[in-house]
C-alpha cells in the first residue's frame, strides 16, 4: 500500500469515528423516547442505504444461509439501539458509549466460540485495565448513586453484549454472501439489517405505546443527521479503512469514538469530571485498545479464501 494510500485509509478511519462519536449525543437532543430515536435512525439508514446500492453498486443475488445469518445482527442492533439509547439518556453520552465499547470483549470470546480463536495474555491484561478503569469512573460513588443510574451503566455493558453479537452476524452473513457473489457491496448487507432492525423497534414502540411522531423541526433534523451521518457515513468510512490498515491500527483509532462521545458529553450537557474520573477513563481506554488487538487464530485459511468483512456498529 502506497504511502497516499495509507493516509487516506488513517483519514477515512478517524473521520468516521469521530462521526459515531457524535451519536450518543444527537440521541440525547432528538428530544424522543429512546425506542422511537433508534425507529427513525434505523428507518432513515435503511433508505438512504438502500439508495446507495440502487444508484452506486446494484442489487446482488444473497443465498438464503445468509439472509439467515442477517436477521442475527437485525435482532442483535434493535436490542442494542434499545438499551444504549435508554443508557445514553440516564448516564450521559460520554459513559454509555465507553461501555458499550466493551463489545471488544465479548466479540474476543464469539473469536474462541465461533472462530476458532485463542485469547492471549494481551486480553486477559485489557480485561483487567477496562474494569480498574470503570471502578475509578463509578466505583467511589456507586453506592450513593440512585438505582436509575445503576441501571444506566447496566445497560450500557449489556450493550456490548448486544454490539457484539451484531458484529458477528454481519460479519457471517458477509462470509455466506461471498460464496455465491464475491462483490456483493457492504451497503447491502447493512440495508437489510438496518431494515430488520427499524421493523423490530417498530413493534417494540407499539408495545410500548410510544408517539411515531416527530415533536419538532430540531428533532427532525436531529435524526436525519444521525441516519445518514452518524449511522451511514460514519461506518461506510470505518468499513473501507478497515481493509487497508492493521487491527492494531484499527483498535487505536476506533478509540477516538469514546473519547469524542464523552468530550461531547461534557461540552454540550455540562458537568465537571474530577481528576479520578479522568484517570478512569484514560485506565479503560487502554484496556479496550489492549484487549483490541488481533487474537490468534487455530485453523489456517485456504489461500482462496476470502478476507475477513469489516466490523460494523453503533
Amino acid at each position: 500500500m502506497t504511502q497516499q494510500a495509507s493516509r487516506a485509509a488513517l483519514t477515512r478511519m478517524l473521520v468516521g469515528a469521530a462521526i459515531i462519536g457524535t451519536n450518543g449525543m444527537m440521541v440525547r437532543l432528538s428530544h424522543t423516547s429512546p425506542t422511537v430515536s433508534a425507529f427513525w435512525r434505523m428507518l432513515l439508514a435503511a433508505i438512504v442505504l438502500a439508495l446507495l446500492v440502487q444508484f452506486r453498486h446494484g442489487w446482488k443475488r444473497m443465498p438464503r444461509s445468509a439472509w439467515m445469518w442477517i436477521a442475527v445482527p437485525a435482532i442483535a442492533f434493535a436490542c442494542d439501539l434499545w438499551m444504549w439509547h435508554r443508557s445514553i439518556l440516564i448516564v450521559g453520552p460520554g459513559l454509555s458509549t465507553l461501555l458499550a465499547n466493551t463489545q471488544v470483549f465479548f466479540m474476543a470470546v464469539a473469536g474462541v466460540l465461533v472462530f476458532g480463536e485463542r485469547l492471549g495474555g494481551r486480553f486477559y491484561l485489557g480485561l483487567l485495565c477496562a474494569f480498574f478503569g470503570l471502578w475509578l469512573l463509578l466505583g467511589g460513588d456507586w453506592a450513593t448513586l440512585p438505582e436509575s443510574y445503576h441501571w444506566g451503566v447496566w445497560l450500557g455493558l449489556a450493550t456490548g453484549i448486544a454490539y457484539a453479537f451484531y458484529n458477528v452476524g454481519i460479519k457471517r452473513a458477509q462470509e455466506e454472501v461471498a460464496k455465491v457473489h464475491a462483490r456483493v457491496p457492504v451497503e447491502q448487507v447493512l440495508c437489510f439489517a438496518s431494515a430488520g432492525c427499524a421493523l423490530l423497534l417498530g413493534v417494540a414502540a407499539l408495545v410500548e405505546g410510544d408517539s411515531f411522531a416527530i415533536p419538532d423541526t430540531q428533532s427532525a433534523v436531529v435524526l436525519v443527521v444521525l441516519a445518514v451521518f452518524g449511522h451511514c457515513l460514519g461506518w461506510i468510512l470505518i468499513s473501507r479503512a478497515m481493509q487497508s490498515l492493521g487491527a492494531g491500527m484499527v483498535g487505536l483509532l476506533l478509540l477516538l469514538q469514546p473519547i469524542v462521545a464523552y468530550l461531547l458529553d461534557i461540552l454540550v450537557f455540562p458537568h465537571t469530571p474530577t481528576s479520578r474520573q479522568w484517570l478512569g477513563l484514560a485506565v479503560s481506554l487502554a484496556g479496550i485498545f489492549i484487549a483490541g488487538l488481533k487474537t490468534k487464530s487455530k485453523p489456517q485459511l485456504p489461500p482462496d479464501a476470502e478476507p475477513e468483512a469489516p466490523a460494523t456498529g453503533q
